[in-house]
C-alpha cells in the first residue's frame, strides 16, 4: 500500500491516529490521553516539548536515526501534531505513566497494520482479477465501486480506516477467494457472491472447530 492512511485506533478510552506506511503515532494524541489519566491521579501535565529536548530522548532519537529510521516529524493541516516512531511512542508513553508500559505494548504489538497493508495487496489482486474477466472495462471503475461497497457492507464496516483487526482479515480473505474464483467462474457477479459467502462459511468452519478445543 503506497499511500500513507492516518489509521484511527481505540487506547485507554481514546483514540490515537497511526499512520498505515510508516507506522508513526501520533504523539500528539497520545499525550492528550495521557495527561487525562495524570490529572485523575493528581499529576501535573506532560509536556511533550521538554521531553523531546531532554538529553537522553536527544540522544535515543539519534541512535534511531543512525538506523536510517523515520523517527519524528511535524505535520500541519488535516492530520497536524507531532508524529513518532513506535519506538518513539513507547519511550513517551512510559515517561507519562509507568502504568502504560503493558497497555502500550499489547496495543502496539496487535496486527491491525499488518492486516491492513495485506488487504490493500489483496485488493489490487481481486480488482486485476475481476478486470480481466469484465466485459465493459470502459465502465470498470463504476463496477469496482460497487464490489467494494458490498464487501465493506457485508463485513459490517462504515469506515475502513476504523474497522478491527479481524475485520481487516475477513475483508483480505474475501479478496483472495473473490480472485481465485475469477479464474474458474467468467462470470464477475458470480465470483464476488460466492467469494463472500465462501468466505463466511470458511471463518463459520474455523470458529466451530476453535470452540471444540475449547469446550
Amino acid at each position: 500500500m503506497k499511500t500513507n492512511v492516518a489509521v484511527y485506533r481505540e487506547f485507554m478510552g481514546g483514540k490515537i491516529d497511526q499512520h498505515s506506511k510508516d507506522q508513526m503515532f501520533s504523539a500528539t494524541d497520545l499525550v492528550r490521553i495521557g495527561n487525562i489519566k495524570r490529572k485523575e491521579l493528581g499529576l501535573s501535565s506532560f509536556n511533550l516539548s521538554q521531553f523531546l529536548k531532554s538529553k537522553s530522548t536527544v540522544e535515543f532519537i539519534e541512535e534511531l536515526q543512525k538506523k536510517n529510521l523515520h523517527v519524528i516529524k511535524t505535520t500541519r493541516g488535516r492530520n497536524f501534531g507531532t508524529w513518532v516512531h513506535p519506538l518513539l511512542f513507547i519511550d513517551i508513553a512510559l515517561a507519562i505513566n509507568p502504568k502504560f508500559k503493558i497497555e502500550v505494548y499489547n496495543w502496539l504489538f496487535d496486527e491491525l497494520i499488518k492486516y491492513r497493508n495485506e488487504s490493500g495487496v489483496s485488493y489490487k489482486k481481486m480488482c486485476g482479477s475481476l478486470f480481466d474477466n469484465s466485459e465493459n472495462k470502459s465502465e470498470f471503475h463504476k463496477y469496482i465501486a460497487k464490489v467494494a461497497k458490498f464487501i465493506r457492507e457485508k463485513v459490517g464496516v462504515d469506515d475502513w480506516n476504523n474497522a478491527t483487526e479481524y475485520q481487516l482479515k475477513v475483508r483480505d480473505k474475501i479478496h483472495d477467494n473473490i480472485s481465485l474464483l475469477c479464474g474458474v467462474l467468467r462470470n464477475n457477479d458470480q465470483a464476488v457472491k460466492y467469494g463472500v459467502y465462501q468466505t463466511i462459511e470458511e471463518l463459520k468452519k474455523e470458529s466451530e472447530g476453535i470452540n471444540k478445543i475449547l469446550n
